[in-house]
């Protein structure tokens, strides 16, 4: 692809004008935004023509890849036949009720727990604001008002808005803005690279770590606590994927103690890990579910919940009128886009090709990375994978963290053409569904150029031993 772009000028509109999420304005401004003009399949092209394999589905979000023109199709017919109309004053429109019903079809019955209602929203931080309301609301018509909080995990991610950063466990979000509000607190990560014990197991790891929510909620006062929310596998956080044991003890003790289950699944859902829903994968019984970006594979912003009968029966028969809700909740367009996204991840069986054929494929690559000198961990889950970068693999020794390895690499994965994330030292993926083995292969090689040349930087400033 060739693009006419003047890319100064751009940058310059860019400099003076936009305020871009999670950066740094003023060291932006001083290099310059790298300006994307076009997309095909899993690769984007920027202003200068260069091509970039998109191993992060643009963020999390473009499981059906790029260029899909039924999904704009799609847009364009229902912007001329209704563009926006709202869903408040007792109206609905076509899309939006079609697509509520197509998702309450696709979210599948664990546990006696079904979901056949869904609120809209616009995005992951609108639905978990949205949460916040709905298990207080839940709450106070069981005649429980004092159970408030909410329990969340250190290094989440759960949006950016108020309550969203806060339910988020990230230190940096709560370092501005004096965050997180009242009645939200944190537990740690199951994260056994990081946190296992000498000599302990994966195993015994996922059951000590789930122990630290029922430590907490024992602490507060099991009847203060509201609900326990956490994705899946943490993507923001690293692609923490937690041990097998992690999920059922969870269940066990949310169930134990009568709280609420939120499953954040904005990055996990629609077939990321070879499943419709995280929550089918790892078997437990959630009762809101978080939705959002790969609904419509990014084309136009769209989010919800899924709400689970056991808090939608409260609301409806006890709870009168809902105060909550958004001026596009049920945005006609984005629910159109909705419906063709998922009409083309059933045609192409994306979800059963990411469990059965490109996922596995993936592990097994990905698994490779471990006989590089750098290489401390590698492990996936469906289309998403993780890798940490380390001083000394015998030992596991991390760098110091002021040397910034981690984007010492991702700079020359973007370098050489690939999309790949830094977090903190821990090197991320989560490509398009559509990935082919070829694709696999491409990204590897790319990975590991790039991982070459980070050893080579590491040698050359005795980072690392000669020898290494």
């Amino acid at each position: 692809m060739n693009s006419l772009v003047d890319t100064s000028h751009i940058q310059a509109l860019d400099s003076a004008h936009f305020l871009h999420p999670f950066t740094d304005f003023k060291a932006l401004n001083a290099q310059g935004a790298r300006v994307m003009t076009e997309a095909k399949d899993i690769y984007v092209w920027d202003s200068e023509g260069n091509r970039v394999l998109d191993a992060m589905s643009g963020l999390w979000c473009v499981n059906v890849g790029y260029g899909r023109k039924a999904l704009a199709d799609a847009a364009q017919a229902q912007m001329l036949k209704l563009p926006y109309y709202n869903s408040f004053f007792q109206t609905t429109n076509v899309p939006a009720a079609t697509l509520a019903a197509r998702l309450a079809s696709l979210a599948p019955t664990v546990g006696g727990r079904s979901f056949e209602h869904v609120f809209f929203s616009s995005s992951g931080s609108e639905s978990n604001d949205s949460n916040v309301r709905m298990v207080r609301r839940y709450w106070d018509l069981l005649g429980q008002p004092e159970r408030k909080i909410i329990i969340s995990r250190t290094n989440a991610y759960h949006g950016s808005t108020m309550a969203g950063a806060s339910l988020g466990g990230m230190s940096g979000m709560h370092a501005q803005g004096d965050l997180p509000i009242p009645n939200i607190v944190h537990i740690g990560q199951p994260y056994f690279f990081e946190n296992g014990q000498p000599g302990e197991s994966a195993h015994d790891f996922g059951i000590r770590a789930a122990g630290w929510l029922e430590e907490r909620i024992l602490a507060l006062g099991a009847h203060k606590v509201a609900a326990f929310i956490a994705e899946p596998v943490q993507g923001a956080g690293g692609v923490i994927i937690p041990p097998a044991t992690y999920w059922p003890e969870i269940q066990r003790i949310v169930d134990k103690y009568g709280i609420l289950l939120i499953s954040d699944e904005v990055i996990c859902a629609f077939g990321r890990l070879g499943h419709w829903f995280a929550y089918e994968k790892f078997g437990y019984r959630p009762d809101l579910i978080t939705f959002a970006k790969a609904v419509t594979s990014g084309y136009i912003p769209l989010g919800g919940v899924m709400v689970g009968d056991r808090v939608a029966k409260v609301l409806i028969e006890q709870g009168g009128e809902f105060n909550h809700g958004y001026t596009y909740s049920g945005h006609p367009v984005a629910c159109a886009v909705a419906l063709a996204n998922l009409d083309i991840l059933e045609s192409e069986n994306l979800v059963g090709r990411v469990r059965d054929d490109v996922g596995p494929y993936l592990a097994a690559q990905f698994a490779a990375l471990l006989d590089h000198p750098l290489v401390g961990q590698a492990e996936t889950c469906g289309l998403m994978a993780g890798l940490v970068l380390v001083k000394d693999k015998a030992s596991n020794t991390l760098f110091p963290a002021d040397l910034s390895v981690g984007m010492v690499c991702r700079g020359h994965c973007f370098a050489n053409g690939l999309i790949m994330r830094a977090v903190g030292d821990r090197m991320i993926i989560a490509p398009p569904l559509t990935i082919t083995h070829a694709q696999i292969d491409e990204m590897m090689g790319l990975i590991r150029l790039a991982l070459d040349k980070t050893l080579a930087d590491a040698r050359r400033s005795g980072w690392l031993e000669a020898n290494l």
